[in-house]
């Protein structure tokens, strides 16, 4: 009964990671980055100070994009390894409460706020 329990959890959160990482590869596509993480933009379009600054800031989306799905992506590798769900600095659980609010979540809450 213990296992079906771990392969409900396995599910639940591996569909909700699969979504996310869906999403934010999405968000990415959307801001114009393509597979290669380069902003994808027309050469031969005049570079004003207004495209420099969006493409600035695009930039930036998209580095908090790429760290969001490279923690999902990672989290997903804990579930496929067995070791979601365990605090990576002192090995203790995760509470499902923290996991429900942050899936890809790598520490424990005491962890977390000691960083």
């Amino acid at each position: 009964m213990a296992s079906d329990a771990a392969a409900d959890m396995d599910v639940d959160y591996r569909g909700r990671l699969e979504a996310e990482r869906a999403d934010l590869r999405a968000q990415l596509a959307e801001l114009g980055f393509g597979e290669a993480g380069s902003l994808n933009y027309d050469s031969n379009f005049a570079d004003t100070s207004q495209v420099t600054a969006e493409r600035g800031e695009a930039e930036v989306l998209a580095g908090q994009l790429r760290e969001a799905l490279a923690d999902v992506e990672a989290a997903i590798e804990r579930l496929t390894n067995g070791t979601y769900g365990i605090c990576e600095r002192c090995g203790d659980p995760i509470s499902p409460a923290r996991l429900e609010a942050k899936p890809a979540a790598r520490r424990c809450i005491a962890c977390a706020s000691r960083q």
